[in-house]
C-alpha cells in the first residue's frame, strides 16, 4: 500500500525503456515518494526490465497508475507542473527544481492535488502536454548538453522534494565511540603541553612567551577535539618526555 504521506505524483509519460522506469521508482523511493503514474509506456506494462532495475523499490511498479493519455492521468491534480529543458514559446512561469517543490508543498499542504510530468526520453514532452501544466520546472544545466536521463530527472526533483517537506542535516561529523571534549579536558590539555614545553625552553625569546603560549591555546580553540584525540595528545607528550629522559 502506499504510504499516507501528501505528496506530488509523479507521472512518466510514455516511456520508453523499462529499464528508465525502474530507475525512476528507484529514485522515488529514495526519497519517500511512491506516487507514480505512467503514461503509454512504449513497451507495455507489466515491463520485467523495469522490476529489475527498480531493486527494492518493486512496490512503487506493482502500484503504479498506468493510463492512456496526459489528461486520463491528470484528471483529478488540480495544480501541475512539466519538466523540461527549455519553454518552448509558451507564456508560463519557469521554475527552479528547488522553487517548484516550495510550490508544490504549499500547494498540497493547502489540500491540492499536484502531479509533475516527466517526457519520454528522445524528446521529452510535447508542446500539447506542457500546455496543460500551470508551470515548468528547468534544470540549470549545461546549455550545449541538456538533456537529462529520465531516472536523473526524477531523482533532481525528488530530492528537491524532500529538501523541502523532510529533515535534511547539512553538516555532520560523526563521532564513533567518543564524544567532543570538554572545555576543562582542553584547558587540562593545553595546560600539560604548556608545563613541558616550557620545561623543554620552548617559549623563547621571554618577551615572547605570552604571545606564544595565547597562540598555542587559540590553536586548541580551534580544532575541533574529540575525548579520543585529547588522550592521544597527551600521550604524545608524555611519551616523548619519556623518550627525552631516556636519552639522557
Amino acid at each position: 500500500m502506499p504510504t499516507d504521506q501528501p505528496q506530488p505524483a509523479f507521472v512518466l509519460v510514455r516511456p520508453q525503456m523499462g529499464e528508465n522506469i525502474g530507475a525512476a521508482a528507484r529514485a522515488m523511493w529514495n526519497f519517500t515518494l511512491d506516487r507514480m503514474r505512467i503514461v503509454a509506456p512504449r513497451d507495455g506494462w507489466p515491463n520485467e526490465k523495469a522490476v529489475v532495475m527498480a531493486s527494492g523499490a518493486g512496490r512503487l511498479l506493482d502500484e503504479a497508475q498506468i493510463y492512456g493519455t496526459v489528461p486520463e492521468a491528470l484528471q483529478d491534480c488540480t495544480y501541475v507542473l512539466a519538466t523540461t529543458a527549455r519553454p518552448r514559446g509558451l507564456t508560463k512561469p519557469v521554475l527552479s527544481p528547488e522553487r517548484a517543490m516550495q510550490v508544490a508543498a504549499e500547494k498540497i499542504a493547502a489540500g491540492e492535488k499536484v502531479a509533475v510530468l516527466f517526457g519520454p526520453e528522445r524528446a521529452g514532452l510535447e508542446n500539447d502536454e506542457i500546455a496543460r501544466a500551470n508551470a515548468i520546472i528547468s534544470v540549470p544545466v549545461n546549455p550545449d548538453f541538456a538533456s537529462l536521463n529520465l531516472g536523473q530527472c526524477v531523482l533532481l526533483v525528488a530530492y528537491e522534494w524532500m529538501r523541502q517537506v523532510g529533515e535534511v542535516t547539512h553538516d555532520v561529523t560523526p563521532l564513533g565511540k567518543t564524544d567532543w571534549a570538554t572545555g576543562l579536558e582542553i584547558d587540562a590539555l593545553g595546560d600539560h603541553f604548556e608545563e613541558r614545553l616550557e620545561e623543554a625552553g620552548f617559549f623563547f625569546p621571554e618577551h615572547k612567551a605570552e604571545s606564544m603560549k595565547m597562540n598555542l591555546r587559540n590553536l586548541w580553540s580551534r580544532m575541533p577535539l574529540t575525548q579520543v584525540d585529547v588522550r592521544m595528545l597527551h600521550g604524545i607528550m608524555r611519551q616523548m618526555v619519556r623518550w627525552k629522559e631516556r636519552g639522557e
